[in-house]
Order: C-alpha cells, then sequence, then structure tokens
C-alpha cells in the first residue's frame, strides 16, 4: 500500500490541474503580473510534476525489489552461522578462537553479548549509587552483517580442524554465499541512486520554498482572493482545493 505522502503527491498535482483550470475559466480577469502565476505557467508545473512522479514510479519498483531480493537472502544467515558455532566447538579448536567466533556471530546475529537489565535491576544499581550503561544491540545494518561475515570466514579459514562435512557450512560454501549477499545487498546501493535522485527533482519540483509546485498554488488561490472576494463564487471553487507539502 502507497504512502500517505506518496498518494499526496498526486494529488497535489490533480488539485494544480483543476486550479489551472479554473484559472482558464476566468478567462481575461484572471491577469496575474507575476509570470509564475499565469494560467500557462501553472500547466506548465503540473506537467512537470507529473513527469518528475512518473520517474519515481518507474524507479520505485526496481529499489523494491531489490530489498525484497536481499532480505529473502539474508533470511537464513542467523542460522546459518549459529550452526556454523556448534560445528566449531565440535573441534580442537582452542577456547579463544570459539570466542571470537562468537563475538563475530553475536554481531551477524544481532544478539547481546549479556542480557538487557530489566527495569528493577537498574533501579537497584542506581539506589546503590553504580552508573548503569548499557550498551546498544549490535547494528544489524547489511553492510555490518556482511563485513562480520567476511571476519567470520577468515577466521575460520585459520583453524586447521574446521572441515565439516556438511557443504553448507564449508568455508568454500560460505565464501560462495557472501559474495551472493554481497552483490544482493550492491543491488540494494544501486536502486537507491536513481530512486533517490528522482525524488529529488520530484521534491524540488512540487515542495521548493516560493517556486515549487505547492507554494504557487497557494499564491494563485491568494491572488484569486484578491481579485473575486473571499465569498466570491469564483473563490469558493478553489478554496476547497487542498495542497500539502510533505516535506514540512
Amino acid at each position: 500500500m502507497a504512502s500517505t505522502s506518496e498518494t499526496g503527491h498526486s494529488k497535489n498535482v490533480a488539485n494544480m490541474d483543476a486550479l489551472a483550470s479554473f484559472t482558464l475559466g476566468y478567462g481575461p480577469v484572471y491577469n496575474p503580473t507575476k509570470t509564475s502565476l499565469k494560467s500557462d505557467a501553472l500547466i506548465g508545473i503540473s506537467a512537470d510534476a507529473k513527469k518528475a512522479i512518473t520517474d519515481v514510479n518507474l524507479t520505485l519498483p526496481l529499489y523494491s525489489n531489490a530489498v525484497a531480493a536481499r532480505e529473502q537472502a539474508f533470511l537464513p544467515l542467523s542460522k546459518l552461522v549459529t550452526r556454523i558455532l556448534s560445528a566449531l566447538k565440535a573441534t580442537d579448536t582452542a577456547s579463544q578462537v570459539i570466542d571470537n567466533a562468537k563475538t563475530l556471530i553475536r554481531k551477524i546475529t544481532g544478539q547481546r553479548a549479556t542480557p538487557k537489565k530489566t527495569i528493577q535491576e537498574k533501579k537497584v544499581l542506581q539506589d546503590a549509587g553504580q552508573q548503569v550503561n548499557e550498551i546498544s544491540a549490535y547494528q544489524m545494518s547489511y553492510n555490518s552483517r556482511l563485513e562480520n561475515l567476511d571476519k567470520l570466514i577468515s577466521l575460520l579459514a585459520t583453524v586447521p580442524s574446521y572441515s565439516p562435512n556438511e557443504k553448507e557450512l564449508s568455508i568454500e560454501f560460505l565464501t560462495l554465499l557472501c559474495n551472493e549477499l554481497k552483490t544482493k545487498n550492491g543491488a540494494v546501493i544501486n536502486t537507491t541512486i536513481p530512486l533517490s535522485k528522482a525524488r529529488l527533482v520530484r521534491n524540488n519540483i512540487l515542495y521548493r520554498e516560493d517556486t515549487g509546485l505547492v507554494d504557487t498554488a497557494m499564491d494563485a488561490k491568494s491572488y484569486i482572493k484578491s481579485v473575486f472576494g473571499a465569498s466570491s463564487p469564483e473563490y469558493k471553487l478553489v478554496s476547497r482545493l487542498t495542497f500539502t507539502n510533505y516535506l514540512a
């Protein structure tokens, strides 16, 4: 479902079309000195806004599909690295190496190193005069997870006894998986750029201060009010047209 702001952009443009149509219907009486308020200018900015919205709509599915594909690809990762830890523990690996693997796996899965204190536990410590500082849970950004997966694979490669029979736990498989995940993550980044640019253009056309569609429409309504009066039928036609700045 589209967000309110996404559907609102199109509503602003539709209302500008209606406003421009009304100004044309007023005939020569509608004669603002400001060029940007003339009927042709209102029609022009509406056309530019429509193209900008279309450009966003064309790039958005590519981004959404890339995000969905990345999410699906990362879905099994937490369970997989948990199995890796079990496989590593089954070897004669030094405890320090296992601890290092645990740290990386916590970062990949987003688990806390220590359980978060309850409100009551914090109160007891504070009443005893102790400062309570808790480190926030590890960041679960995709870049961070990939970085730590890379580190985990490198760590496993230093363990001669880590040679599981399960293909999906092998260093070779994990390396291929990591590369695939990097590709999925890169696709999101690559589709984010054109989407961001398209949204920037759209936002400038619709919401730029003074010269954007919304401010221009509000100025045109004010001019109509000044020409015909607040209680006139002409102004009442346009007074119902709402224009919302979704960036404000």
